[in-house]
């Protein structure tokens, strides 16, 4: 994968097609205590009533907690496997992926997604901001939390447990922050796990509400805003494959 460009419409297919054969193994897991704090933390900045969107909802786990605490939610997932999940639980699911969203702009107070935008390649990431920019309300709330580190990475897994094997990219603290900047304003960002390799990257960050603010650009632009650091990254996740102090697949 060296020298070439990744997009995402070229990971697509293999990423659906894991997670489909993967949904009842998923159905079936439950959360770790950390990501379900991470998860409070994100309710409890959330207004009665907010009407939320779930993207890469998976089998609709974080969307039933979000319905049961009184939030109108949303759930998307490019799986048609893991969404009939969701419709199971009755949900409200769409099958949708980071680069179509089809929704009205302006339609949610909130948007989370909880380990799925490490499947875009940074190649994409600034059009996939700027959607979800769009389909939230001036003032709304995003979660983006990922894995990340200390160094960065694009490519397959060859030893993922998942087949096909999946795509991810991984980004330092400082290059998700220079994307998500670009769009969004930072309400809180901190890490859940020191050390070597990746750890979790929790960014909680708003849709600027007022015109000419620092992140603030024109709806649906996904041009790449002035300013802008951008850093290609296409090198093989080698060290993954040999599992060299990164969290391991199977935990995404």
């Amino acid at each position: 994968m060296v020298g070439m460009t990744v997009r995402y419409d070229d990971v697509l297919g293999p990423l659906q097609a894991a997670y489909d054969a993967r949904a009842a193994w998923r159905d079936g897991l439950g959360k770790e205590p950390w990501k379900l704090e991470e998860r409070q933390a994100f309710r409890d900045r959330l207004a009665p009533g907010t009407r939320l969107l779930e993207i890469g909802a998976g089998t609709g786990q974080d969307s039933v907690y979000f319905r049961d605490e009184g939030f109108a939610v949303v759930a998307a997932d490019l799986s048609p496997a893991m969404v009939e999940r969701c419709r199971a639980k009755g949900l409200e699911a769409h099958v949708m992926d980071f680069l179509r969203l089809d929704v009205p702009a302006g339609s949610f107070d909130a948007v989370y997604t909880m380990n799925c935008l490490l499947h875009v390649p940074n190649h994409d990431l600034p059009t996939v901001l700027a959607a979800i920019r769009t389909v939230l309300c001036p003032g709304g709330l995003f979660f983006l939390g990922v894995y990340g580190g200390t160094d960065s990475a694009e490519g397959a897994i060859d030893t993922d447990e998942y087949m096909p094997p999946r795509f991810f990219s991984w980004r330092t603290d400082e290059q998700l922050l220079g994307f998500a900047t670009a769009w969004f304003d930072v309400v809180d960002f901190h890490v859940v796990g020191e050390g070597r390799g990746h750890r979790f990257q929790s960014l909680t960050l708003r849709r600027p509400d007022l015109v000419g603010s620092g992140s603030d650009h024109a709806a649906g632009d996904s041009e790449r805003p002035r300013g802008y650091r951008w850093t290609p990254l296409y090198t093989p996740l080698e060290g993954v494959a040999r599992g060299e102090g990164r969290r391991h697949a199977a935990d995404v």
